[in-house]
């Protein structure tokens, strides 16, 4: 089931357009924060917590997924960076003689503006995330009636 029949669905549930776009927008918000490996995890969490719908949520933590992980988090991660004011963000390794260790301390610059980029960019997606989707079920309820 791709992400369009994903959202086809949340158009149809029977909740309010409140709930399921907080659900969604949380979704997105832990979908692209730093903790990376805990995503869905967090998503069901959360969504049990709230008494959320979990589809819900859970689609909107898979708006990072293996193939948009990559680009989001180099995003979040240039975006942090310019709002530090760090000038220089690509690290210069010296790949000849690289290990594991060395590497960790070539990146460890990058793990500041990584948090606050992926932290700032998760809050203004999770914002619009809500809004379309806010707007969207009120679209769909009103169509359906």
């Amino acid at each position: 089931m791709g992400l369009r029949d994903r959202l086809r669905d949340i158009l149809s549930l029977k909740d309010s357009p409140h709930r399921l776009a907080t659900a969604f927008a949380l979704g997105v918000f832990i979908g692209i924060s730093p903790l990376l490996g805990l995503h869905t995890v967090l998503g069901i969490t959360v969504a049990w917590i709230f008494r959320l719908n979990r589809i819900v949520t859970i689609t909107g933590v898979f708006v990072t997924n293996p193939w948009t992980i990559v680009p989001i988090y180099t995003f979040s991660t240039w975006v942090g960076a310019k709002c530090l004011g760090i000038k220089n963000i690509v690290p210069k390794i010296d790949w000849a003689h690289i290990t594991f260790s060395s590497f960790l301390h070539e990146l460890k610059p990058l793990l500041l503006p990584f948090v606050f980029g992926t932290l700032l960019v998760a809050s203004v997606s999770a914002v619009i995330g809500y809004f379309v989707i806010y707007h969207a079920v009120k679209k769909a309820h009103s169509l359906g009636k």
